[in-house]
C-alpha cells in the first residue's frame, strides 16, 4: 500500500480507524475486568478461587501477553510497517474475543486471554505512531487527542453492554465482531511516508529493541517515558479496581460495585484525554500539561482516600475526577512517540504503554506488602506518593516534544 503524505486535516481515515481500533481495544480490556467473576462462576469456580487462584492467574496471564505482545508488535511495526501491526493486532484479538465466548474450561480461558493480551498490545502504539507521522507537527496533538478520547470511551461501552446483555459470552462475541468489521475499514489506510523512507534505506537499522537498552541516554529517556504512565495504573488498577474494598474501609454508606466505579472513572478519562490534548495544543507544551494533571491527580487521590461516611453519589464523583486527572494517556504515548527517531519510534510507542500497564504488577505487590505494616488506606497513600512522585519527576525531566520534527533516525 502506498505511503501517506502529510495530511492537512485531523479528520482523515488513519485517525478514524486508529480511534475505533483503540475503542475496541479498551472495550475488550475492560470487558474482561467486568465479566471475569460471572464468567468464572458460570464455569463452576468458587468465589474464593476467583479471588486468590484462577481469577488472579487470568489477569496475570493477560498481562504477560500484553508485555510480550508489546515487544513483538513494536519490532514488527518498525521493521515491516505500522499497517502490518494495525491489521495483525486487531485480527488476533478479535479472534481471541470470539473464542473467549466459547470457552468451557479455565485452561481454554487462560489460553485465549493470553492470545487476546498479545493482540491488544499493538493497537494504541501503532495507531499513535501512524497518526503522529502523517499529520503536520502543529496538528498531531489534535489527532492523538481524538484517538484517545474515542478509544477510552470503549470502557463505558463495555460496562453498558455488560449490563444490557444477559450472557457474558455474547459480550465477547460483540467485541470480536466489532473488531472484524473495523478490519475492513483499514483496507483504505495508507502507510506512513516516514516509515517508507526509512524502509528503503538499507543502511538504517530498524526495530532493534536492544538499542533502547545498550545506550545509557536512550535507556534513561525510555524509562522516563514509562514512568509518565505509571500513575494512571495506580488510579485505575488500585483505587478504582478495588473501590468496593476502599468504600468499606472509608465507611461509605452505600455498597460500591467496581464495574460502576470503572465506568465513572473512564468517563472522566474520556473528558481528560480531550482536555489534555486540547490544552497541550493551546499551550504548545506536553510537559506543562503532564505536570498540571499529575498535581491534580495528587489532590484527587488525597480527597478519595480521606472520605469518611460519604454516599454513593460523592464516591462516584471522586472516581470521575480521578479518571479526569489521569486523562493524559494520549499525551503520555505521544511524548514517547515523539521522543525517538523513525527507526525506533513504533517500538517505543508500542512497548511503553504496555510496560506502564505491566508496572501494575509491581504496584500491586508493593500495595500488598505495605499492608503488613500499615492500614489499607495508608498503604494506598504511600503507593500513590511513590507512583505520582515518579510521574512528576519524569514529567519535569523529559524533554519537550511539542512541534518536534519527527523525520529523523536514531543512530544505532
Amino acid at each position: 500500500m502506498k505511503p501517506d503524505s502529510k495530511s492537512s486535516t485531523i479528520f482523515n481515515v488513519a485517525v478514524l480507524v486508529a480511534s475505533l481500533g483503540y475503542f475496541v481495544d479498551i472495550y475488550d480490556l475492560l470487558l474482561f475486568t467486568i465479566v471475569r467473576v460471572p464468567s468464572l462462576k458460570s464455569l463452576g469456580i468458587s468465589q474464593d478461587e476467583i479471588d486468590k487462584g484462577i481469577g488472579v492467574w487470568l489477569m496475570n496471564i493477560q498481562m504477560i501477553g500484553l508485555l510480550l505482545g508489546g515487544i513483538m508488535w513494536g519490532i514488527i511495526a518498525d521493521k515491516k510497517g505500522r499497517l502490518r501491526v494495525l491489521f495483525g493486532s486487531i485480527l488476533l484479538y478479535s479472534v481471541a474475543n470470539i473464542a473467549n465466548g466459547f470457552v468451557q474450561t479455565t485452561a481454554a480461558y487462560s489460553f485465549w486471554r493470553f492470545v487476546a493480551g498479545v493482540g491488544l498490545a499493538g493497537e494504541l502504539g501503532a495507531g499513535i505512531t501512524l497518526v503522529a507521522e502523517i499529520l503536520p507537527k502543529e496538528k498531531r496533538g489534535y489527532g492523538t487527542m481524538i484517538v484517545a478520547t474515542v478509544g477510552v470511551s470503549g470502557a463505558i461501552a463495555a460496562n453498558l453492554i455488560a449490563k444490557l446483555v444477559p450472557d457474558w459470552r455474547y459480550c465477547y462475541f460483540i467485541g470480536g465482531g466489532l473488531g472484524l468489521v473495523l478490519l475492513l475499514l483499514r483496507i483504505s489506510v495508507m502507510e506512513s511516508g516516514m516509515f517508507h523512507a526509512a524502509a528503503t534505506d538499507n543502511a538504517v537499522k530498524r526495530g532493534n529493541i536492544f538499542a533502547l537498552l545498550n545506550n545509557r541516554e536512550r535507556f534513561i529517556k525510555y524509562l522516563k517515558c514509562i514512568m509518565l504512565g505509571t500513575p494512571t495504573w495506580f488510579v485505575v488498577g488500585i483505587l478504582v479496581a478495588f473501590s468496593n474494598k476502599f468504600a468499606v474501609e472509608m465507611g461509605v454508606k452505600d455498597p460500591i460495585a467496581p464495574g460502576d466505579a470503572i465506568a465513572f472513572c473512564y468517563a472522566g478519562l474520556v473528558l481528560g484525554d480531550f482536555v489534555t490534548g486540547w490544552v497541550s495544543q493551546l499551550w504548545k507544551s506536553r510537559r506543562k500539561v503532564m505536570i498540571l494533571f499529575l498535581l491534580l491527580t495528587t489532590v484527587c487521590t488525597a480527597v478519595y482516600l480521606h472520605q469518611s461516611g460519604t454516599g454513593k453519589a460523592f464516591f462516584f464523583t471522586i472516581c470521575f475526577l480521578l479518571g479526569f486527572s489521569v486523562g493524559f494517556w494520549a499525551i503520555f504515548v505521544t511524548i514517547a512517540a515523539e521522543s525517538f527517531g523513525t527507526n525506533l519510534r513504533a517500538t517505543v510507542a508500542i512497548t511503553v504503554p504496555n510496560f506502564a500497564r505491566g508496572m501494575l504488577v509491581l504496584i500491586t505487590m508493593l500495595f500488598g506488602w505495605l499492608q503488613h505494616s500499615f492500614s489499607y488506606l495508608t498503604s494506598a497513600g504511600i503507593v500513590g506518593v511513590v507512583t505520582i512522585g515518579l510521574g512528576l519527576l519524569a514529567s519535569y525531566l523529559v524533554p519537550e516534544t511539542f512541534g518536534k520534527d519527527l523525520n529523523y533516525m536514531e543512530t544505532i
